[in-house]
């Protein structure tokens, strides 16, 4: 299979398994000292070797792909790939079971989860969200197939957001106006980071009474610490990145990303113009054109405006354009 082969049916698979509501591919990150071990083991298997731009190979047998990059992110990805994941790429290479038996590897440990999104996106408002869950909502989660926000569709994460405001949970989003004001008091995004996570911090450990809490690193620690002093709460709470690899904080990711969406759709409502996600290009030439129509001051009322992007939009902006 020559390189254009591959991409194509990489792509005609990911839209099938994609309708089918699974994950297209498994993903995982090797020792590449493991390299020989897996293409003398997939040889043995009968697989069919190729060389795509950028890995080590891509073996075929049937309906299933394996590749391996460079970088040492192994994909796995076929119809037939569940078995060849749990009889041969967890025990052999991976050496756990954590694709196939998560519910070995939960933190069943009652807890919030605590994300944000927005953050970087120069149009629409900052949300942060808190889920709780007990040992029976975690196993719930993982039933509904809750995972990372960022590696799901914007539809599936607005459908499974609806499910999961059964369980416990706060919301603080900030639209532009409101952002705006706060960063000018704050100075620091950091600083109006960790308020929003305190306010939904306090207001779900006051109505769950739970005192623990995993919440996405987002700045030093100290900076969620100091402000969880100044609202005198006593909360454990663990600060990491990756952390929606936790189910709780995975939830809550997919309660921030859907309230960001939402946001961003009434913001486009409300000035005629759908409004794009990120601060890249197409950012700026809508950035552009509200400012043409609406003036200057249309941006603090859809946008995040100490974004640089900001300023670049009004320095391009031709008033006679």
């Amino acid at each position: 299979m020559d390189f254009s082969q591959h991409v194509v049916f990489f792509f005609q698979n990911l839209i099938k398994y994609q309708s089918m509501g699974k994950q297209a591919t498994f993903t995982a990150t090797i020792d590449l000292s493991l390299k020989e071990k897996l293409i003398q083991d997939l040889k043995s298997q009968g697989f069919v070797f190729s060389k795509p731009p950028y890995t080590f190979f891509s073996a075929r047998k049937g309906k299933i792909i394996c590749i391996l990059y460079e970088s040492g992110s192994l994909v796995v990805q076929g119809k037939e790939k569940e078995e060849f994941i749990e009889f041969y790429i967890e025990p052999e290479i991976l050496k756990n079971f954590q694709y196939t038996h998560p519910e070995a590897f939960l933190n069943l440990k009652p807890h919030v989860g605590v994300d944000e999104a927005g953050k970087g996106d120069f149009f629409g408002p900052l949300c942060i969200a808190g889920l709780f869950a007990d040992e029976e909502g975690i196993k719930n989660l993982l039933a509904l197939g809750v995972r990372d926000s960022k590696k799901m569709s914007d539809s599936a994460v607005l459908k499974l957001a609806d499910r999961l405001k059964g369980f416990s949970h706060s919301i603080v989003r900030l639209f532009p106006r409101k952002y705006n004001e706060l960063y000018q008091r704050f100075k620091n995004l950091n600083t109006l980071l960790a308020w929003g996570h305190a306010t939904v911090l306090e207001e779900l450990c006051e109505k769950t009474s739970c005192p623990n809490a995993i919440i996405d690193q987002f700045a030093d620690k100290r900076v969620l610490e100091s402000m969880l002093e100044k609202k005198h709460l006593t909360l454990q709470v663990e600060q990491r990145t990756k952390a929606e690899s936790d189910l709780v904080v995975a939830g809550a990711s997919i309660l921030a990303r859907a309230s960001f969406l939402e946001g961003l759709e009434q913001l486009s409502q409300q000035v005629h113009t759908p409004l794009p996600k990120g601060a890249a290009a197409a950012t700026k030439e809508v950035g552009k054109k509200l400012v043409g129509k609406w003036g200057a001051d249309i941006l603090n009322e859809v946008a995040k405006t100490h974004f640089k992007t900001k300023e670049e939009i009004l320095q391009s902006h031709d008033p006679s354009s």
